[in-house]
């Protein structure tokens, strides 16, 4: 059988169901308010490995994005439209919201 290299990366063999699952899972990441303007996407697909939590998606895009550092200390975190914590485990085609400190009057 002839795979592709990056097929072959993309896959990995469950040890538990002797199956082969994916290595890495695909979710969709929004923006909002600063976070908006800081990235100047309103939103974007984030592929990370599995077993991945939301902090470790944080990392991925501050990494991408430095500036998102500046409000890192004072941002709630959403998936699936519900607000969660950073040890929160995602999985294939979940959305995480980054919603910053919202000022106003």
């Amino acid at each position: 059988m002839d795979f592709k290299q990056e097929e072959i990366n993309s896959v990995t063999m469950d040890p538990k169901t002797k199956r082969i699952q994916d290595s890495s899972v695909k979710l969709k990441v929004l923006f909002f308010a600063r976070a908006r303007d800081l990235t100047g996407f309103t939103e974007m697909p984030l592929e990370v490995s599995s077993g991945s939590t939301t902090n470790d998606c944080l990392n991925k895009l501050i990494s991408i994005f430095p500036s998102l550092e500046e409000i890192r200390g004072c941002m709630v975190l959403a998936l699936n439209e519900e607000y969660t914590t950073e040890s929160a485990v995602v999985k294939d085609k979940d959305e995480l919201a980054i919603i910053p400190p919202i000022s106003g009057g």
